[in-house]
This record gives C-alpha cells, sequence and structure tokens, in this order.
C-alpha cells in the first residue's frame, strides 16, 4: 500500500509540474490539460525506465544469484529487496538440501552393499561403486539404462516381473569365474510411486563357510562313524559268539586301536576349536629352540622305533649340540609350537619307510628370521595335492593315512598355529622324490640365533 501511494504522489507530482509549467508560459485552459498529459507521459517514461533497469537485473540474477538489488526508489527498490530476499532464503535452503543429498549420497557409496535406485520404468537413475563392481555397471553411462538390459539373469528377470518382493533372489554375478566366484542376494524395495530399491550383498563368503561347514560335519560324522561301526561289531562278537582267550584278546586289541583313533579325532577337534577362540601369542613368552628341538628329537626316535618295529630303523638327522647350543629363542606359546614342528616330524616318519632317511633342520634367515624344515625320502606327493594338504580331512591316501593313525586334522593344526604365530608353511615335493615341509618365523619372533645354518 505505501508503494501504491508513493507512485500516485509522483504521478501527481509530474502532472502538476506540466500544468504549472503550462501557466508559466500563459497558455489557456486547453495548454493545461495539454501540460498535465505531458506530466503523465514523463511519468510514465521515467516508471518505463526504473522498470527496465529492475528487469535487468531479474535477468543477472538468473546467472548470478548473489548480484546485489539495484538502488531504486519507491516500489521497485521494495520489490527488488523482497525478491532478493526470497532467493537468498531460497539459496539456503537448496544449499542445506544439497548438502543433505550429498551426505546421502556419500553414506550411500560408503555401503558395503550395492545400491540401484530404479524409477517406475526399472530404469537406473543411480546408483554406488558397490553396485557397479557387483552388476559390472558404468555409473555415467548406464544412467537411465533398463535395468532388464543390464541384468538378464533369468531368476532376476522373472523375480522382477513377478513383483513379490518379500524375499530376496540369489544371483551369480556377471565378475564370477571358477577361482574367484561371486554370489549376490538382490532384493528390491518399492517405495513411491511403482519406484524401486535394489540393493545387492556379496553373500560369497557366506555361501562358502556354509559350505565348509556341511563337509566338516559330513566329514566328522564319517571319520567317527567308522570307528564306532567297528566297535560295535566287535561288542556284538564278543556278546555273542564262543571265542578262545586269544580270539577275545585280539578284538579288544582291535577295539582299543578304534577307540584311541577316535579320541585322537576329538583331541585334535577340540585343539582347532582352541586354537580358533584363544587369542594368539604375543612376544611376551620366549621359549629357548634347544630344548624344543632335543625334545622332538626325543620324541621322534620313540615314533620311529615303534613305526619301524623289527625293520630297518629311520636314518634321523637333527641339528647337532653345537648348532643347539647358538639357536637361539623363539617368541611364543612354546607347546603349541612343538606340536606344529612335532606334526611335521610325525608325517615324515609315517610316511618315510623303514630305512628311509629324515633330515631336521634349523636355519637362520637373511632378514633376521629363522626356518626350520624336514625332508623326509618317502614316496612324495604329487602338485595337484600340495594345495589341499592342510585341508581339514584332505588325504593323499587315505587308506594308508588311516592305517598309519592319522585323523586328517594333523596339518590343519600346524597352519593353525602356524598363522597365530605370523609364520608360514612352504611344501616342496614331487612322486618319489621325498618331501619337505619348511616354516618360516619372522625376525620378531626369533632373537638370540647365531648360527646361518643349524
Amino acid at each position: 500500500m505505501p508503494g501504491l501511494l508513493s507512485r500516485l504522489g509522483a504521478l501527481l507530482i509530474f502532472m502538476g509540474a506540466g500544468a504549472g509549467l503550462a501557466r508559466l508560459l500563459g497558455h489557456s485552459m486547453a495548454g493545461v490539460a495539454c501540460g498535465i498529459a505531458f506530466g503523465a507521459v514523463g511519468w510514465l517514461l521515467w516508471d518505463a525506465w526504473r522498470f527496465l533497469h529492475f528487469l535487468d537485473w531479474l535477468h543477472r540474477l538468473h546467472e548470478e544469484p548473489q548480484t546485489p538489488p539495484p538502488r531504486l526508489p519507491g516500489i521497485w527498490r521494495n520489490a527488488a529487496e523482497r525478491i532478493a530476499r526470497l532467493l537468498r532464503q531460497q539459496l539456503r535452503l537448496t544449499q542445506a538440501s544439497e548438502s543433505r543429498l550429498e551426505n546421502l549420497q556419500d553414506g550411500l557409496q560408503a555401503s558395503p552393499n550395492g545400491v540401484i535406485v530404479l524409477d517406475k520404468h526399472t530404469h537406473i537413475e543411480w546408483c554406488n561403486q558397490m553396485a557397479c563392481r557387483h552388476f559390472g555397471l558404468d555409473a555415467r553411462r548406464d544412467i537411465a539404462q533398463s535395468i532388464t538390459h543390464l541384468l538378464r539373469e533369468p531368476a532376476f528377470v522373472a523375480h522382477l516381473a513377478a513383483r513379490d518382493f518379500a524375499h530376496a533372489v540369489i544371483l551369480t554375478g556377471p565378475a564370477s569365474t571358477a577361482a574367484h566366484p561371486l554370489r549376490l542376494s538382490v532384493r528390491l524395495c518399492p517405495y513411491g510411486e511403482g519406484r524401486l530399491l535394489m540393493i545387492s550383498q556379496d553373500i560369497t563368503v557366506f555361501e562358502q563357510a556354509e559350505a565348509m561347514r556341511r563337509d566338516f560335519v559330513a566329514n566328522v560324522s564319517h571319520e567317527i562313524r567308522t570307528p564306532l561301526t567297528v566297535l560295535a561289531g566287535f561288542v556284538e562278537t564278543l556278546q555273542t559268539l564262543p571265542l578262545t582267550d586269544d580270539e577275545r584278546e585280539e578284538y579288544l586289541d582291535r577295539m582299543a586301536r578304534q577307540a584311541g583313533r577316535m579320541r585322537g579325532l576329538i583331541d585334535d577337534l577340540l585343539t582347532l576349536s582352541r586354537l580358533e577362540d584363544s587369542p594368539p601369542p604375543g612376544l611376551e613368552e620366549w621359549t629357548p629352540a634347544r630344548a624344543l628341538f632335543q625334545q622332538i628329537e626325543a620324541d621322534a626316535s620313540v615314533l620311529s622305533a615303534l613305526a619301524t618295529g623289527e625293520a630297518p630303523p629311520h636314518r634321523l638327522d637333527f641339528p647337532d649340540a653345537a648348532a643347539l647350543a647358538r639357536a637361539g629363542e623363539i617368541a611364543g606359546a612354546a607347546g603349541e609350537l612343538q606340536s606344529a614342528f612335532f606334526n611335521l616330524v610325525t608325517n615324515a616318519i609315517r610316511y618315510t619307510p623303514p630305512g628311509g632317511e629324515i633330515i631336521v633342520r634349523w636355519r637362520r634367515q637373511p632378514d633376521g628370521g629363522a626356518s626350520f624344515s624336514v625332508r623326509d625320502s618317502g614316496p612324495g606327493i604329487a602338485p595337484e595335492h600340495i594345495p589341499r594338504l592342510t585341508e581339514r580331512f584332505y588325504r593323499v591316501d587315505t587308506a594308508r593315512s588311516r592305517a598309519t593313525g592319522g585323523t586328517g586334522l594333523g596339518l590343519s593344526i600346524v597352519k593353525h598355529v602356524l598363522q597365530r604365530h605370523d609364520a608360514t608353511l612352504a611344501i616342496d615335493s614331487a612322486p618319489g622324490q621325498g618331501a619337505c615341509f619348511t616354516v618360516t618365523l619372522p625376525a620378531q619372533r626369533v632373537r638370540g640365533f647365531a648360527e646361518a645354518e643349524g
């Protein structure tokens, strides 16, 4: 209202000025009327100039929203200031919305799951980098593309067409290979007017863990069922048949061996469980390598004598006393290390024929670490078996392993012990050329080792 009054006042001033000028010039009433008209036209031209100046400012606002309002009098100044204020408010709201949108997109980019936004025609509006890796998409090239043109898995197309999104669909990722499988769980979540949020999760590890669990349960059941069946058969024989003292003694001896086999299996399973659940040993406990290897050598001699019986004994070659005197110390759990090292020696004794040679060495590495190696003259191992030797229940020769009392868990225990001590296991073997198992300990796990070779 004040703006309208000011414009009306300005019009009256211009008209009054035109009339006054006509009177001064001595014109008649008709001349005064013309003066009033000329005053009104002058006001219109002046107001039109202000309007054009205002329009020019509006055009410049389109390119630069921060352009200050023009210095115009009256209603045009009020209008410009109000528009500038509203634009500033709108700019703040827009910037706040863009900031929230960027934060949301950054959060979705950081998500371990793939996220794809689909419009009502199932065209891609936006996707994060994880979705690009899952489905082989390009975040720029594939925008506005139909998802069924890019992901043609029949199970997914049928799931999308059925519009039943209560359950996820399991797919094989486009980048999946035999060496690096990729299994995805894809869920579609409707929202808005026909729009969809597509979420993908990599479940490869879960499926592999589930497969390992099933295999583990099946293997444990099989390993326990076999001696249990033998025990049950002998018990039934003892209960139903009249046996001589020698026959009864033989059956009881076989039953004891089968019971020992089950006990050994359970002990190994408990050891694996303990190793997986307990924290890794630190660097506080140091064990003299000399005492460790002397105990292993003594146990190996007894085991070799039992394994060969009346046949020619194994030739056991351990580091001599002088080398052991300078063997230094090892950081970690002494019981675990002795178990792992002796397990490798035990395997060499079991699979080396009587009279064969077993060489045990303790060597210092150039980086300050150390290596423990066991070389035998046994039958050797084919190359295709070597990568799987540390798997649970994996055996190269099942019949021979069971005949020698193995549970199929020894090298799995060795692997877990070495991982807990930051160590590695290398296996070098070929059929007919024996095998060499080498454990390498890092420098921080060894001290006081003065020998280049032990």
